[in-house]
This record gives C-alpha cells, sequence and structure tokens, in this order.
C-alpha cells in the first residue's frame, strides 16, 4: 500500500473513494448535526484538503442537513461517507479500508458531546467471538461487507435484508 493513497468505501461496495496525497485534518465532530447523521455518538471525520479525491465506484446520495452542509451516505447500505461544507469536503473516517491510518488530532462541536463519552475507554473490553455463549449465530455468521480494498467489481447483495433473520415484531 502506498503511503499516501488512503481507499475506502460503504459496506455494500456500491460505493467506493480515492483519497492520493496528504489528506487534511482528522477529527472528530460532537454536535448534534454529525452525531444524527452518523447514529454514534460522534462523527470521526477527515478532510480532503490538498490531496486529490475521486468517487471511483458510485457516488453517494447527498442529504441537505443544513443551508451549507451536504452529507453523502450509500443509498443502498445507508453507510455515511461524505460532509461537503463551503470549507471543503470531509470523509468518514470509519468508511476508509484502513481507518488506523487517519487518527484524529481534535475535536470539534464539544458543546453537545455526550458526557460518557470521555470514559468509554473504562468499559470492560471483549473480542467479537468471546461472546458465542449469547450469541451464538456468531460461529457461522457469514458477512455481505465488501471487503477493506478495491476490487474490479462488486455487486452488492439487495437480497440480505430478506433473506437474514430478523426480530418477531411486538404484538404480531
Amino acid at each position: 500500500m502506498i503511503a499516501n493513497v488512503h481507499t475506502g468505501g460503504c459496506q455494500c461496495g456500491a460505493v467506493r473513494f480515492r483519497l492520493e496525497g496528504k489528506p487534511g485534518q482528522a477529527s472528530i465532530c460532537h454536535c448534534r448535526m454529525c452525531q444524527k447523521a452518523f447514529g454514534a455518538f460522534y462523527a470521526p471525520l477527515v478532510s480532503v484538503g490538498a490531496a486529490k479525491f475521486a468517487w471511483t465506484r458510485g457516488r453517494p446520495k447527498m442529504f441537505r442537513s443544513s443551508n451549507y452542509v451536504l452529507r453523502g451516505f450509500c443509498k443502498n447500505c445507508g453507510t455515511p461517507l461524505s460532509y461537503e461544507a463551503p470549507d471543503g469536503i470531509g470523509l468518514a473516517i470509519g468508511a476508509f479500508d484502513v481507518p488506523g491510518r487517519l487518527p484524529p488530532v481534535v475535536q470539534f462541536g464539544i458543546e453537545a458531546k455526550i458526557p460518557f463519552v470521555d470514559q468509554l475507554h473504562e468499559l470492560a473490553g471483549h473480542d467479537t467471538m468471546d461472546d458465542l455463549e449469547s450469541a451464538p449465530f456468531l460461529s457461522d455468521l457469514v458477512t455481505f461487507q465488501h471487503p477493506d480494498h478495491d476490487t474490479t467489481g462488486w455487486e452488492p447483495r439487495v437480497d440480505a435484508e430478506a433473506e437474514h433473520w430478523r426480530p418477531k415484531e411486538e404484538g404480531v
């Protein structure tokens, strides 16, 4: 892997991107808008900066979250992918194939930071397969997720929802 080339994409593989050159600043945004957009406690983003950026497979669907911001996500699987504003484009760090190469260096929107976020590192940690007793389905789990590298072709599984186990709805 070339040091200044970063690739990534959505969970189903319908959208892929490539960043060549040194990316801008990696950050975490705690603002309420980012929390909602990512469905998470915060949004980890890296700015494209002066790097060369391209969508290499598909394009994200866009949602205008404010008068200045467009947020891109995969229309098939919902993966948050981008944040576009007048000051540039940010990409979701978790959507990169090797997210550990883009460590955040600053936090924004701390007025909305959820108080327990600073204590998350104190929680007990377990490997996924340590939970087989309470989640035995993990032993034969088959992932439909796109691999963490570029592929010459990839057909996202659009029928995965129909085939997988779904919890019974209450009252049914």
